[in-house]
């Protein structure tokens, strides 16, 4: 299994709204069947591809070890992504913070 923490990237907003409901579920899981996540070192391509200049993200850090659901690490244009099968309970969230990007729009640095 592996045990460094993953990361998931998400508006503030839908992370008060899995506060409320107990669990969160990213639109995806709907959509794809699971919650995209990356591992810290592919954060910032990540939110450069798919969130340039989004405000008003966050970074959700997640210790796989409290994963109730089931995490497939699977390949994705030549890369390995962990992506969690299910709803995300609260408590594998270990720590949440601000994903700011530059001026430009771009993100350069992995808040931690």
């Amino acid at each position: 299994m592996y045990s460094e923490k993953i990361c998931h990237i998400c508006t503030v907003s839908d992370w008060e709204s899995a506060q409320a409901a107990g669990s969160y579920q990213a639109a995806s899981l709907e959509t794809e069947g699971f919650i995209h996540c990356s591992r810290p070192d592919q954060v910032i391509s990540v939110a450069n591809l798919y969130f340039h200049g989004a405000a008003d993200l966050l970074l959700l850090w997640i210790d796989p070890a409290n994963v109730t659901e089931s995490i497939r690490w699977e390949p994705v244009d030549g890369n390995t992504y962990p992506h969690i099968y299910g709803v995300l309970n609260l408590d594998a969230v270990i720590k949440t913070v601000p994903l700011t990007p530059r001026s430009d729009g771009s993100f350069a640095d992995l808040p931690e």
